[in-house]
């Protein structure tokens, strides 16, 4: 499970509330660089400028970017996605 306190420290922050709920993705320390969740939601991952992780850079605004980034946790080999919803 991703760890709060391990996150890269270039990920967006913030928190954005979707259908009532509060949401703040971010990449932990645990990234490989794999790309699945810059893969899996485009509109929220990508590539940190340093190029050895990927960030969130954009928290989800709807209801296609959620399940995308849902999607891109699940997926994610080193379990390094987190949602906030952790501590």
């Amino acid at each position: 499970m991703a760890d709060p306190n391990e996150a890269w420290e270039d990920n967006v922050g913030g928190d954005t509330v979707i259908n009532g709920k509060k949401y703040s993705f971010y990449v932990d320390k645990e990234c490989i660089l794999c790309s699945v969740c810059s893969d899996a939601a485009p509109n929220n991952f990508q590539m940190s400028d340093d190029e050895d992780h990927d960030v969130c850079y954009k928290q989800p605004s709807n209801e296609d970017e959620l399940a995308q980034c849902y999607e891109a946790l699940e997926n994610c080999p080193v379990e390094a996605i987190g949602d906030g919803s952790e501590g």
